[in-house]
């Protein structure tokens, strides 16, 4: 109440009797600096860019030229091929390291720790290289009991190809993060899931793609999207094994035949900048699919749309008095005109 008796804040009175204060309009606040921020980063960005397209250093001419090229278009083809293959591999092994991690058994918990602290702790690029000596440290595959005679004897390059041996290189190497992922994941989920399953008389098995997994996939979906884009560019290495017909290696061989390498660095660029926007929309759409019912966002009730806040006063009433009072139904009762408890 203000010194001359009257309210500081005017009120109007609802039909059922509750008083409704008017609404306070929010002002939004005021940040220049932000808008001097982005005019200079846009100007940089622009300024970039015309720089970019005046200087011959890029060689836009032969950018054009190669970006279609039909050796290019067939090395991006292998470059997919190696990315779906590994990762394929990598995400089956992965998981089977993931719940060996988790099991009870020593040994085999063992073993696994081994893998991941091998695969982890050794750069990728060293890994491709062993196995481009693969041929060089075991000349011949046998097969038979061991320290007798074999039974069969193969030459390794005529079993496995160089193509093959690049997928095995990055799908072992990958497999061992892929297993923290999923051990990640499953962890994840409460414990009381697989309590809750085993109740009901389902297997290990099923407990684990019916309940365990499905849930987990909601933290396993991320990183793993992570993990592919960062194959896609991993690929690259695979001229240590040496494959020279991806993406990187064919550019790099058509650049040094022509003298000019920059042209075709920004010619692989693109392609796996494309590449990689695809994976990263995918990626969008898998995450938005199994987080469904999990951090969505609650309907605006009325009244508290931005810049309007709307306060309410009603009376509350005690369990004797609400059978002497009537309150008149208003726009707060649903269409049966019951009174909302």
């Amino acid at each position: 109440m203000s010194d001359s008796g009257r309210s500081a804040t005017p009120l109007s009175v609802s039909p059922n009797g509750a008083d409704q204060a008017e609404a306070i309009k929010a002002i939004r606040l005021r940040h220049p600096w932000r808008n001097v921020v982005a005019v200079i980063l846009v100007a940089m960005l622009i300024l970039f860019v015309v720089d970019a397209s005046q200087r011959e250093a890029y060689g836009w001419e032969n950018f054009g030229k190669y970006i279609f090229d039909k050796r290019i278009s067939q090395a991006a083809g292998y470059t997919i091929l190696l990315t779906v293959y590994s990762m394929i591999i990598a995400i089956i092994l992965g998981v089977t390291l993931a719940v060996m991690r988790l099991s009870d058994n020593p040994v085999v918990k063992g073993i696994a720790w081994l893998y991941l602290w091998v695969f982890r702790g050794t750069p990728v690029y060293v890994q491709l290289v062993f196995w481009g000596l693969f041929a060089t440290i075991y000349s011949t595959i046998d097969v038979g009991i061991p320290f007798t005679e074999p039974w069969l004897s193969l030459e390794t390059n005529d079993l496995i190809s160089v193509f093959w041996l690049a997928v095995i290189g990055l799908a072992l190497n990958e497999s061992a993060y892929m297993a923290e992922i999923v051990r990640a994941g499953i962890l994840s989920v409460d414990k009381g899931q697989d309590e809750a399953a085993t109740a009901l008389g389902m297997s290990w098995l099923q407990t684990m793609t019916r309940v365990v997994i499905p849930q987990a996939m909601r933290i396993i979906i991320p990183p793993t999207g992570n993990e592919v884009i960062s194959m896609l560019k991993t690929t690259s290495l695979v001229t240590a094994i040496p494959f020279s017909l991806e993406l990187y290696g064919r550019s790099r061989d058509i650049s040094v035949v022509i003298f000019d390498p920059i042209p075709l660095l920004l010619v692989a660029s693109a392609w796996y900048l494309l590449f990689t926007s695809i994976l990263m929309v995918g990626q969008y759409f898998l995450e938005k699919r199994f987080s469904r019912g999990v951090g969505q966002a609650r309907p605006e009730k009325a009244g508290t749309e931005t810049g309007a806040i709307t306060l309410k006063t009603g009376v509350i009433q005690t369990p004797g008095a609400a059978s002497n009072t009537e309150i008149a139904p208003d726009e707060s009762t649903d269409p049966t005109g019951k009174e909302h408890q």
